[in-house]
């Protein structure tokens, strides 16, 4: 078992969902329950999952739970394109966002890959 929070990766998702809560506030007020609800927590469910894999006994589980992360680093991807196709953000947020995201999902790929090779 390992702290997440000495985790780049963790460091970076949290982030991460720190600038999904900041764009999201702008959204519209019919969208409060609907695409910004969505993004929230696909975006939460990244340094979530990472907390949860670290407090589990074997790396296998801990891999299980970067992958859950991995996939909902990717929902959240696409989800920020449409976010940026509906209007709902400018495209400098999107592309600040996005990049964010793409970078955790570089440093979890890496982490799985490095789990791996160690077992």
């Amino acid at each position: 078992m390992q702290d997440f929070r000495k985790l780049d990766v963790w460091r970076k998702a949290h982030e991460l969902v720190l600038g999904i809560y900041q764009a999201t506030t702008e959204f519209p007020k019919a969208e409060l329950y609907g695409l910004a609800s969505q993004l929230r927590r696909a975006a939460a469910s990244v340094p979530t999952n990472i907390a949860e894999g670290c407090g589990r006994p074997t790396d296998p589980d801990f891999r299980r739970f970067l992958a859950m992360a991995l996939g909902s680093a990717s929902e959240l991807e696409y989800l920020l394109l449409l976010t940026r196709d509906l209007g709902f953000v400018d495209g400098d947020a999107e592309v600040a966002l996005s990049s964010q995201t793409v970078e955790v999902k570089r440093m979890l790929s890496g982490l799985i890959r490095k789990l791996k090779a160690d077992s």
